[in-house]
């Protein structure tokens, strides 16, 4: 074989070695990236599937009076908070008891991206809580209607609105 043969076969290897190796390195973050966006899609379908429990749940209650001061242990009567309490509780999420105290635990989430599961908060200072259910409606206990649903994009509980929680991982 002649020294310049060799020299081409050398270099051929070489860009063969160099093109595969190029290969493996920009197919690896392409699995990786495929990799965690599963994770996340399979974590937000469990989200998912933990909201749509949570307000089935609530649901089993709807017409249940409100009583100020009810006991998260009791089922015959709620308070806004311990309605949410008891609810996500049932669903394996321990929430505290008040109101105030809920509006401080997961992650503060703004209304246009509200999602359902997602606590939301009205007045100020924060007296008051509700499971927000989806296309703008609230699942909560207040006064007469006791357990209901609401609407939070217009009126009183929107002229009221305060903030809003994700607590559903």
């Amino acid at each position: 074989m002649t020294k310049s043969r060799l020299k081409k076969s050398l270099l051929g290897i070489t860009l063969s070695v160099s093109l595969i190796t190029s290969i493996n390195l920009i197919a690896i973050p392409q699995s990786a990236h495929a990799a965690s966006s599963d994770a996340a899609t399979s974590a937000s379908t469990a989200a998912s599937g933990k909201a749509k429990s949570i307000i089935s749940t609530g649901k089993q209650y709807l017409g249940v009076r409100y009583q100020f001061g009810a006991t998260k242990d009791r089922t015959t009567s709620f308070d806004c908070s311990s309605f949410t309490q008891f609810i996500f509780a049932k669903n394996g999420i321990t929430l505290p008891r008040s109101s105030k105290e809920q509006s401080q635990v997961g992650t503060f989430v703004a209304k246009n991206q509200l999602q359902p599961g997602d606590l939301v908060f009205f007045y100020s200072p924060i007296h008051h809580v509700g499971i927000y259910i989806g296309n703008g409606k609230i699942m909560h206990t207040y006064g007469s209607p006791g357990v209901t649903i609401s609407d939070i994009t217009s009126g009183w509980w929107s002229d009221h609105y305060k903030t809003a929680r994700r607590v559903i991982n």
